[in-house]
């Protein structure tokens, strides 16, 4: 059987990137190994709508992120997906942290942010009487989404228009065909081989697998991969906090910060503990740290309300002490397999990039 494209993946991604296509005429077939869509990366994160502020100009997060932040915004609103924007606090807790909050700022407006407003103690004091800090950053572009309604919501879009998703299908076997495209075995209830000439790789935490198969010996193309797994505890009270609050970002991250959820409700996280392979069990006995880094905007939390939540892995192209990894959207440029696009590294902001990352991606098909 041929289709005109196949995705691999139907996260946030691939589904972004399936409906993209589907607007160019197409009528792609977005695979997914899991049993729903959207069941990994996708599904464990905070929920936020990134403003755009951490990542240094020119890269391809700062650039995506501040475009995939109003494409977003207005499909949100269009499509009546779930949302708020509460806003966001970076805090400077100590003294040493302050001049951390002017660099932030001005990699933020190199990137295009330009909303961003400063607060001294007492005008923090003032907006948030339970965090404790010397200085912060206000950003008040910073939202929140029902990220599983947004996954509904892209593949509507993307059936509307004449594409499928497909569940249970993993993929099991890639090979490029003689004189162009490509072969692909699923697996399933329904085991198929299927043709197509374009393929996208949005794999997530088995992206590098996947172009594994695709480029057979070809090894030297691909890129690195590491996980980091990450915490979160949710706050059995009403929350102490009317935005988000974020510290000042940790290595890896950005640090154990305050989300809010549409109901209201306070979660913390995530930490940073990396690993060899995606590993979803919680390690509560990472309790006592995990309080002490919320502690230090959040005095007055009450350890005995903070509850086990869930994990998330992030997929990453670069290790610990690394530095900080950027998107990775792979063409022929790189790899050598024309009408191939492959995704990698895509962790926060993903999810508020996803439609800018979907209109590269299919520009890239296009061409």
């Amino acid at each position: 059987m041929a289709v005109d494209a196949v995705v691999v993946g139907a996260g946030v991604i691939g589904l972004a990137t399936g409906r993209a296509l589907a607007r160019q005429g197409l009528q792609p077939v977005v695979i997914e190994a899991g049993a729903q869509i959207g069941q990994e990366t996708s599904a464990r994160h905070s929920g936020v709508i990134h403003a755009g502020i951490y990542y240094r100009k020119g890269s391809r997060k700062a650039a995506l992120c501040v475009e995939g932040k109003g494409l977003l915004y207005e499909f949100l609103a269009r499509h009546r997906v779930p949302h708020a924007r509460p806003g966001k606090l970076i805090v400077a807790a100590r003294a040493d942290e302050v001049e951390a909050l002017a660099r932030i700022e001005a990699t933020a407006q190199a990137a295009g942010v330009q909303d961003l407003e400063r607060l001294d103690r007492s005008a923090l004091r003032a907006i948030e009487p339970a965090v404790q800090g010397q200085a912060a950053l206000l950003s008040p572009s910073t939202g929140i989404v029902d990220a599983h309604q947004y996954l509904l919501a892209l593949q509507g879009s993307l059936e509307r228009r004449g594409g499928s998703v497909v569940c249970n299908t993993p993929l099991l076997s890639a090979r490029q065909r003689t004189g162009g495209g490509f072969e692909l075995m699923l697996g399933g209830a329904e085991p198929a081989t299927i043709s197509t000439p374009l393929l996208v790789n949005a794999g997530g935490l088995r992206a590098r697998e996947v172009l594994a198969m695709v480029l057979g010996d070809q090894h030297a193309h691909l890129p690195a991969q590491h996980f980091a797994v990450g915490h979160y505890y949710s706050y059995s009270a009403p929350s102490p906090f009317a935005r988000l609050v974020y510290p000042v970002p940790a290595p890896g991250g950005l640090g154990v910060h305050a989300t809010l959820d549409l109901a209201g409700r306070t979660t913390f996280g995530p930490d940073v503990r990396w690993q060899v392979a995606p590993d979803y069990r919680f390690d509560d006995s990472r309790r006592v740290a995990f309080a002490q880094a919320i502690e230090a905007y959040f005095p007055d939390l009450d350890r005995s309300r903070l509850q086990p939540g869930y994990t998330g892995v992030r997929p990453k192209v670069v290790g610990p002490d690394e530095g900080d990894g950027d998107f990775q959207i792979l063409g022929q440029e790189h790899h050598g397999v024309q009408h191939l696009v492959s995704l990698h590294g895509i962790e926060s902001p993903g999810l508020t990039a996803s439609l800018a990352i979907a209109r590269v991606v299919a520009e890239m098909l296009r061409r």
